[in-house]
């Protein structure tokens, strides 16, 4: 990855949850591009992967698969290093959906988070070190209509992310949250909107373009590496800039 030539996580060992496709497969391609051991897990296998990644299964919304996760990379490769809290997302759907709608979301975007890091802290505890990465959304930041569910659940993981700093931090774990922006993904159409959409959505950033896996994945590395020793309980906006405020297209002219 270009711009990251000098971040090595070599005899590092990492897991990304959500990392057989999408941003998740990105950040696993780019840890492992560092040098680093990745396990990505999912509910299926795919197809394939990328050099250097392997694939567990496991639904980690159970909090049992999670640690039976955890501790199956912690025996194979004696440590856990970097754990990356990817999984999570959401259809957008009204306020007034079910609470088994409401309880779903949540399980996904925030308790599954916290179940693989309680397991992943007991081994970095050990070794008085590591990095958990969790990889937020501006959604959790700013009301927006349709994402009640998946709003409350990132800024639930947003609060965890200081939390677990301030907790875990005098045993040498690191926790950090990405918030990222809007995203050029395979399923860009379906939420945007067709091509002339979808630059219209891009204009409205500062820096005139959607986010892509790259973006996310070189703030994945940093904040994995040792040059971000000093950097916890940190939330890092990786989104060109922001969203335009709307009200600023209403009172041109």
């Amino acid at each position: 990855m270009e711009g990251t030539d000098h971040i090595d996580l070599s005899r590092k060992v990492a897991i990304v949850t959500g990392g057989t496709r999408g941003l998740g497969r990105h950040i696993a391609e780019a840890l492992a591009g560092a040098g680093a051991d990745v396990t990505v897990c999912g509910r299926s296998e795919p197809a394939d992967l990328p050099a250097g990644v392997a694939f567990r299964a496991a639904d980690i919304r159970d909090p049992e698969q999670a640690h039976a996760l955890v501790e199956a990379v912690a025996m194979q490769h004696g440590r856990i290093d970097i754990l990356v809290n990817n999984a999570g997302g959401s259809p957008h759907a009204p306020a007034t959906s079910s609470p088994r709608f409401f309880d779903a979301i949540v399980k996904l975007n925030l308790h599954a988070a916290m179940y693989m890091s309680q397991y992943a802290y007991a081994h970095m505890a050990k070794a008085g070190a590591g990095s958990i990465v969790n990889i937020a959304s501006v959604s959790g930041i700013r009301p927006s209509p349709m994402t009640a569910a998946y709003g409350a659940a990132k800024a639930g993981l947003l609060s965890l992310t200081q939390s677990l700093a301030q907790e875990w931090g005098p045993d040498g774990v690191r926790v950090n949250a990405i918030i990222v922006g809007l995203m050029q993904t395979e399923t860009a159409e379906e939420t945007y909107g067709d091509a002339a959409a979808q630059a219209a959505v891009a204009r409205s950033l500062p820096l005139q373009r959607m986010g892509d896996g790259a973006d996310i994945a070189g703030a994945v590395l940093w904040l994995s590496s040792s040059l971000a020793s000093w950097v916890s309980g940190a939330r890092i906006n990786v989104d060109g800039g922001g969203e335009r405020p709307y009200f600023l297209d209403l009172v041109k002219g």
